[in-house]
């Protein structure tokens, strides 16, 4: 399983920092959302010079003009990018197309999508769905049960990421499970007292 460390609400140079520390450390790290809206396409590029080796997501969350979006997010240096599961179907299938065009990778974000619109977008083999839980709520994520609940509804979908509060004991679950290929973890990690060394015990943890 692959650790994804979510890089969010802070400004851009502490984030390049922080990014330079994790680079190789960590499977992919993720320029937040926040970060995305606050620095635009000069902070894709900042952060795709401080990372060297690990693969960098660009939360973007595309709703619309996705073709666009994922055109621009994947030429200023994007190896990730993600969609909403919420756009239409046109968006997705554009999406999907600027992928493979670029030959990098999609990730579906299905923050509060339900069943049924669920089942009509698992049309995209390649694609990582993520199961996410929206850090506005104040329930708690089951990392383990949600993920076993989307694989017994959608087995045929491979790549799978979570993400909501995974915190080192749900990251150990994720990895004994063995159905999810990222586990994306924000601020249990990036407000650490030491985050790289945080870090590296959820690395330890997840390939015990």
């Amino acid at each position: 399983m692959k650790l994804q460390v979510a890089i969010d609400r802070v400004p851009l140079a502490d984030a390049v920092a922080l990014a330079q520390q994790l680079d190789g450390k960590v499977a992919i790290i993720e320029m937040g959302t926040s970060l995305v809206k606050d620095d635009g396409l000069a902070g894709f590029r900042a952060m795709r010079a401080a990372i060297r080796t690990s693969q960098l997501l660009i939360d973007l969350k595309t709703i619309d003009e996705g073709g666009y979006e994922f055109k621009q997010g994947f030429a200023a240096g994007a190896d990730i990018l993600t969609v909403m599961g919420a756009a239409s179907l046109a968006t997705l299938k554009t999406t999907a197309a600027a992928t493979d065009a670029a030959k990098k990778e999609m990730m579906i974000d299905l923050m509060e999508v339900d069943a049924a619109k669920q089942q009509a977008i698992s049309i995209f083999p390649n694609a990582i769905y993520a199961l996410h839980h929206s850090t506005d709520r104040q329930d708690h994520l089951d990392p383990t049960a949600t993920v076993a609940d989307f694989h017994a509804a959608f087995p045929q979908l491979k790549r799978l990421a979570i993400a909501g509060g995974i915190d080192l004991a749900g990251a150990t679950a994720l990895a004994a499970q063995g159905l999810t290929e990222i586990a994306i973890v924000g601020s249990a990690i990036t407000k650490a007292a030491d985050p790289v060394a945080t870090a590296q015990q959820f690395m330890e943890a997840i390939n015990a």
